[in-house]
């Protein structure tokens, strides 16, 4: 179960609120829906919340498309990062887009860096998350279930 699916214009969030009874996504294709989904608690865990909140900046950018703009992009972020201020990950994730997208400051070319740069903070998180689950794992039995929470 993946807690959170990016397909380029669609970001999809296991609605943890749901867990562990029923396993349902939302789908989200603007950066309003995504403040929305971290507001309400759909994604949980401050790394979880700062992955949506990078794909959620990518979604907005993207919807402005080459037109958007550097102070377009801090707009959004600042939208994003008031939905759950005390998710450090929210904060340092945005951060480290905006970072990218300053050094380029507005049209497709860094809508594209954003989307990389995203991309990229998804695989890191997927490996911290593995590398997680292997040491947790040696410590128990093969029958174990376990549901774990902020870090999948």
């Amino acid at each position: 179960m993946e807690p959170i699916i990016w397909e380029g214009s669609t970001l999809k969030l296991l609605d943890q609120r749901l867990l562990p009874g029923e396993i349902k996504y939302l789908s989200c294709t603007t950066v309003e829906e995504v403040a929305e989904a971290i507001q309400k608690m759909v994604v949980r865990g401050a790394p979880a919340i700062g992955i949506a909140a990078s794909f959620g900046l990518v979604l907005g950018a993207k919807e402005h498309g080459a037109r958007c703009r550097f102070s377009d992009l801090q707009e959004m972020a600042l939208k994003l990062k008031n939905t759950r201020p005390t998710a450090v990950n929210l904060a340092w994730a945005l951060e480290r887009l905006l970072a990218v997208a300053e050094e380029i400051k507005d049209g497709q070319a860094m809508v594209n860096a954003l989307e990389e740069e995203a991309g990229a903070l998804f695989k890191e998180d997927l490996a911290i998350n593995k590398a997680i689950g292997e040491n947790g794992a040696a410590l128990l039995s093969p029958d174990t279930i376990l549901l774990t929470h902020c870090n999948a």
